[in-house]
């Protein structure tokens, strides 16, 4: 229930951020099964149909990125929407309101530094700090992951440099942690240099944190991994996480087709026609 644009909740609200190394919004199996944690955790705050919000702020606002979020949660049991700061002037509306009326905002990747640039300008931080501390979920993957830590590392200006992030979470994370072994080395230097140690999240690998304390790894795909980072003893040590297997929906159309497959195949079994 919304009330003045902000959803009404009863109960403790529970901090919770999903960190994302990286995915997509196609229709392959890794990717549905991100999806489908998302609006997971979303209906765990808002029902039958939670309101799932996607920030393209790093991207540009692009269309694609925009689309993709569309075709993904669309025909889903839920209530998307999207917030274009590089399109207000053309569709204005009360960015607080509507953001605080979520059950689950999604951080799009993209420029980490862009992200942050223009979130200042439109004091969006602060409306994310206040819907995190009101158990609105908070995801995103690569730039929109790295944007909840103390620092990460972006390649905003081409080549890998550590950047400061929100804090929302201590310490710092690396995305594309195998997928781009510049931006692996670049962070492990970084560590060794006296930045807080982290995480090292590969695409389709993610961290979830619910409440106090460590957070829950997951992966979507086969042999991606994620890593806790720090340094002991003037070394940077890397220590894989045991990750608890995403496994991926069927297609609705699919899922259709096997319903009705099945109801097929009990008429007939009903009927003798097989043993």
């Amino acid at each position: 229930m919304a009330v003045d644009g902000v959803r009404a909740r009863t109960g403790t609200p529970v901090r919770r951020i999903l960190a994302l190394g990286g995915h997509e919004f196609s229709f392959r199996p890794p990717d549905r099964a991100v999806c489908e944690l998302l609006l997971r955790l979303a209906g765990e705050q808002g029902g039958e149909r939670p309101r799932i919000c996607i920030l393209p702020t790093a991207s540009g606002d692009t269309s694609e990125q925009i689309a993709g979020f569309y075709s993904a949660f669309g025909e889903r049991s839920c209530e998307p929407s999207d917030v274009s700061l590089f399109r207000l002037g053309r569709r204005p509306m009360e960015l607080r309101d509507h953001l605080l009326a979520q059950d689950l905002i999604y951080v799009g990747g993209g420029s980490l530094v862009n992200l942050l640039a223009v979130w200042e300008a439109h004091d969006i931080a602060s409306i994310l700090s206040l819907a995190w501390r009101q158990g609105i979920v908070l995801a995103g993957q690569s730039a929109g992951a790295m944007c909840w830590f103390e620092a990460g590392i972006t390649k905003s200006s081409g080549r890998p440099l550590a950047a400061a992030g929100l804090g929302l979470l201590g310490g710092s994370l690396c995305v594309h942690y195998n997928n781009e072994p510049e931006r692996r080395a670049a962070y492990l230097d970084a560590v060794g240099d006296g930045m807080p140690g982290g995480y090292g999240l590969d695409d389709y690998a993610g961290l979830l944190w619910e409440g106090e304390g460590s957070p829950s790894a997951v992966t979507a795909r086969r042999g991606a991994r994620a890593y806790r980072v720090s340094k002991g003893g003037g070394k940077v040590a890397e220590s894989p996480l045991p990750a608890r297997f995403l496994p991926a929906p069927a297609p609705a159309a699919l899922r259709e087709d096997i319903a009705e497959f099945r109801r097929i195949k009990t008429m007939r079994k009903r009927a003798g026609w097989l043993g």
